[in-house]
């Protein structure tokens, strides 16, 4: 008999966090500085500061959410138990394209690395390679997968360390703006807001990954402690990294039309700081980054996965599996791999166009089942933390996000809607054309563990 076990709860604070961490890529603010100055004039770390304070509001209610019901479905769960099993489904079929599609757009960038450094080799070679590590390193314990990471991420925050003392001695040197302490990076006499927020807008992005924590909520002692803090904790120590490189990469490079690539200046950018050998060092760290969030992004979707099979919206006999002796889903962790060799023939900007929609849907849900729950239902608003707990924080959150909804590429909103509508048609099959409640998890009884609804 195919007996199935459960996840472990083992994962600790640190771990947490170096998981959401390696997820948002720290070196990932190397990737789209060109992108970013460009749109927000010249300015891309106040860009970063910008996108950290909206966002903040946002894993606030992460935060709050997980502290409610600390399952491994997040948004999925919160959106099923605080407005509707219905939507709560949609939520997370459409969070699944955020999750799912994060893991290939790594293998299509580790795929592009490796083709850089050696041409001649067939791409479908590196793709295959990627994908069956980061899958064979998905079906262990989450204990090594998570010191695994550490390494990872040690190493990307290293090349940081480096690259800022590289740029410190140029701006000694005067060279770029001729200061380390300059307010050009920050601020203008002619600041564009609207420059700002274009800015701001794409890299509220490269904070994804505090939200992706919430999906480790049953692998954690004490998930309503351990998950807010390290949701917070990703988000600042996400942004410090990104603030603080940005800042002097800024100082370095005020203009970056003056780059052979100004949309992908990065390994010239490192080669003028510190020279080949620093940008071989430079590119491994690249890469480094790729597979940390690979493994991190696999993890995730393969507990939402989980989430939604062990509800039976998803067949229970496959998603909702878990291996008793490594206690991860293993099933789910294959399903991703195969999911990821698309990245042989789909093209980057689609997928990242599709993750950003899947990532909306998750951030608006979560910032209305904070409403539904804390204010509708449990009526927690009438004192003044109350009221900006549950109240104004969630809808400010949501604000950010609508002004990221109007910023959406036209063929994103076209794909995900497309994908929303596959997921209504499953929703109509398993709720008998909405006849029915979608299947729930009955927490209290391990044995009956799903009720119709």
């Amino acid at each position: 008999m195919n007996q199935s076990g459960q996840l472990k709860r083992s994962l600790n604070l640190w771990q947490i966090v170096v998981l959401g961490v390696g997820y948002m890529t720290p070196m990932v603010v190397f990737d789209t500085f060109g992108i970013v100055s460009g749109e927000s004039g010249g300015l891309t770390p106040t860009a970063y500061i910008v996108g950290l304070i909206a966002m903040l509001f946002t894993a606030a209610s992460y935060g709050q959410m997980v502290k409610a019901f600390p399952n491994a479905g997040s948004a999925y769960t919160y959106t099923q138990k605080t407005i509707s099993p219905h939507l709560g489904f949609l939520v997370g079929w459409s969070a699944l394209l955020d999750y799912i599609f994060l893991p290939m757009v790594n293998a299509l960038l580790a795929k592009i690395y490796f083709n850089a450094l050696f041409p001649t080799v067939p791409d479908w070679i590196w793709v295959l390679l990627f994908v069956a590590a980061v899958t064979v390193l998905n079906v262990l314990n989450v204990n090594f997968l998570a010191n695994f990471n550490t390494f990872l991420v040690f190493y990307q925050t290293l090349v940081v360390v480096l690259y800022i003392a590289l740029v410190i001695q140029d701006l000694l040197a005067g060279k770029g703006a001729g200061s380390v302490f300059t307010l050009q990076p920050l601020v203008k006499p002619d600041l564009d807001f609207s420059h700002l927020l274009a800015g701001a807008s794409i890299v509220c992005f490269s904070y994804l990954g505090f939200d992706a924590v919430t999906t480790l909520s049953e692998e954690t002692p004490e998930p309503t402690k351990t998950i807010p803090r390290g949701i917070f904790l990703v988000a600042m120590v996400g942004g410090l990294i990104f603030i603080t490189t940005s800042y002097f990469a800024q100082a370095m490079f005020p203009d970056v039309s003056k780059f052979n690539d100004p949309e992908a200046p990065s390994p010239e950018m490192a080669l003028i700081v510190g020279g080949k050998i620093f940008q071989i060092f430079f590119l491994a760290g690249a890469f480094m980054g790729t597979l940390a969030s690979g493994l991190a992004s696999h993890a995730s979707v393969t507990r939402l996965l989980y989430a939604m099979g062990r509800d039976r919206v998803l067949p229970k006999k496959v998603f909702g599996y878990v291996h008793p002796r490594w206690g991860t889903p293993v099933y789910n962790v294959i399903i991703v791999g195969f999911v990821c060799l698309t990245a042989l023939f789909i093209e980057l900007d689609t997928a990242a166009s599709l993750i950003n929609y899947g990532a909306l849907i998750a951030f608006t849900f979560v910032n209305l089942s904070v409403i539904a729950h804390y204010v509708v239902k449990e009526k927690q608003h009438s004192t003044l933390k109350g009221f900006f707990s549950y109240l104004i924080s969630p809808l400010a959150g949501a604000a950010f996000v609508a002004y990221l909804w109007y910023s959406i590429q036209t063929s994103a909103l076209v794909m995900g809607l497309i994908w929303s509508g596959v997921g209504i048609t499953i929703l109509m099959y398993i709720t008998k054309m909405f006849r029915v409640q979608p299947p729930q998890y009955q927490e209290d009884n391990a044995d009956q563990k799903t009720i119709a609804g």
